[in-house]
């Protein structure tokens, strides 16, 4: 069977598709899958043993500039690309009109959510195939994901879809990073400001574990997260900022940490899928819905969280929380 994916962004719903994933390579004998991704995330399918080909879109730049787009050739060589193979199947795992787009434009039938399952039911009417899963907010975003595949793919459902699912990522793929002693990553940088954990909150956090003798190190994406982290490490002894990463890069010191503390951020979800131990922050998410969800991850929420996605309700775990539950995640 060949069987292309369209999962374009962002880096969570990407992970997040891996479990489905490898329960179609599972089902499916001699499955031949290629993936199309925005560009950005275009090295995470390639992680997966099963992926034999990722086609890269530029779909966010093309939208800003249609008309350069196609006197530029930019859209015809991608057009090119993605109809290299005739695909037995289709499969936007995404459900938004703009993933159902360029599902469509490849060359094979197409499959998809419902109108009543799309996170925008207008997506639907691209697919020649509308498969009921539940509804966004209803499930785990990984089980929904996996129900879809088997529903598209026709192979029965695995039997332990509440346990933490396989990736099928191996972290022995990525390098080791260069330092000697076992350390704490921490993940500060996210989208939404009510996502976000004080920095004075990260700075006791950096020295809690420098009382326990384990070093501190912490990535970041953007200026000013590159800004919080200086502040973080100048407060925490043996805290270290490191230098700007690429995705396997980050990926690398993910995977081989003791320990991941962080917010609602995609590069959680990646802990998540490596099984690196981590323990997860939230106030106006709900993890049960898109919370990092894997072997040895841990979450905490605001006290008396409502069963709401709220983007004005901020995150308000205390420091103490979090110390009192590491010690757990350490041994």
């Amino acid at each position: 069977m060949q069987l292309l994916i369209v999962k374009t962004t962002s880096l969570g719903d990407l992970i997040h598709t891996l479990p489905a994933l490898n329960d179609a390579a599972a089902a499916i004998p001699c499955l031949k899958v290629d993936w199309l991704a925005e560009r950005p995330f275009a090295e995470i399918p390639g992680w997966h043993p099963a992926i034999r080909r990722v086609i890269a879109s530029d779909l966010r730049r093309w939208r800003k500039a249609p008309l350069a787009t196609v006197r530029n050739g930019d859209w015809a060589r991608f057009r090119a690309d993605l109809r290299q193979t005739r695909y037995d199947l289709v499969l936007d795992a995404q459900g938004l009109v703009k993933s159902a787009f360029l599902a469509s434009r490849a060359d094979g039938p197409s499959a998809g959510p419902g109108w009543s399952s799309a996170r925008e039911p207008l997506a639907s009417l691209f697919y020649d195939r509308r498969l009921a899963v539940p509804r966004h907010g209803r499930e785990h975003a990984i089980t929904r994901t996996r129900r879809l595949f088997a529903a598209a793919c026709g192979y029965p459902l695995p039997a332990n879809l509440d346990q933490p699912p396989e990736s099928g990522l191996d972290r022995a793929r990525f390098a080791h990073p260069d330092i000697a002693t076992p350390y704490a990553l921490l993940l500060h940088g996210t989208t939404w400001p009510t996502k976000r954990w004080p920095i004075s909150h990260w700075q006791r956090l950096a020295q809690w574990f420098a009382t326990q003798g384990i070093p501190v190190v912490l990535p970041w994406g953007s200026d000013s997260e590159r800004a919080d982290a200086d502040a973080i490490a100048a407060a925490g002894p043996n805290a270290r900022v490191l230098p700007k990463l690429g995705l396997t890069g980050v990926a690398g010191w993910i995977a081989h940490a003791q320990v991941i503390v962080g917010v609602d951020t995609g590069l959680m979800h990646l802990a998540a899928a490596l099984g690196t131990p981590g323990l997860s922050l939230y106030g106006p998410t709900l993890p049960q819905m898109t919370g990092a969800f894997g072997v040895n991850q841990h979450w905490l929420c605001n006290d008396d969280q409502p069963q709401t996605i709220d983007r004005a309700r901020p995150l308000t775990v205390s420091v103490e929380r979090v110390t009192e539950r590491l010690p757990s995640l350490l041994s």
